[in-house]
C-alpha cells in the first residue's frame, strides 16, 4: 500500500507562523530556565553561607561570563513569563483567532524585548 505521505519530515523546509515560533520558544525557555535556576541556586547558597560566601558570589558576578549567564537567565525568565501570560489568555479564549494569535505573538516579542533590554541595562 503506497501513500503520498512523507516518511521523513524536514522541519527546516516548513514555514512556521509567528504564533508557532513563539510557542516553541516558550517551551525552549522553560527548559533553559530549569538549567539556569541551578546557577542561581548555587549563587544563593554561596551568598547565604557566610560573609565570605557573599563576597565570593559578588566576585563571581563581576566577571563577564557569569554576568552574561545571569542576564541570559533573566532574559529567558522575562520571555517565559510574557509568553506564559499569553498562553493563559489563550486558555480563556482571548486571541484564539488567527489574527489574534498573530497579534499576541507580536506583542509577546515586543514586550519581551523591552523587558530584556531593561533587565540587561539594570544588570550590566
Amino acid at each position: 500500500m503506497k501513500t503520498d505521505r512523507p516518511v521523513n519530515l524536514a522541519l527546516t523546509k516548513f514555514s512556521f507562523p509567528l504564533a508557532a515560533i513563539t510557542s516553541i520558544t516558550h517551551r525552549i525557555t522553560g527548559v533553559l530556565l530549569f538549567a539556569g535556576i541551578a546557577f542561581l541556586l548555587y549563587l544563593l547558597d554561596q551568598s547565604l553561607t557566610s560573609a565570605q560566601g557573599f563576597e565570593r558570589s559578588r566576585e563571581i558576578l563581576t566577571q563577564p561570563l557569569p554576568k552574561l549567564l545571569l542576564i541570559a537567565v533573566v532574559a529567558t525568565l522575562a520571555y517565559h513569563l510574557v509568553a506564559g501570560v499569553k498562553h493563559l489568555l489563550l486558555d480563556f479564549d482571548f486571541g484564539d483567532t488567527i489574527e489574534g494569535g498573530r497579534l499576541a505573538a507580536q506583542l509577546t516579542i515586543a514586550i519581551s524585548v523591552v523587558l530584556i533590554g531593561l533587565a540587561g541595562a539594570w544588570l550590566w
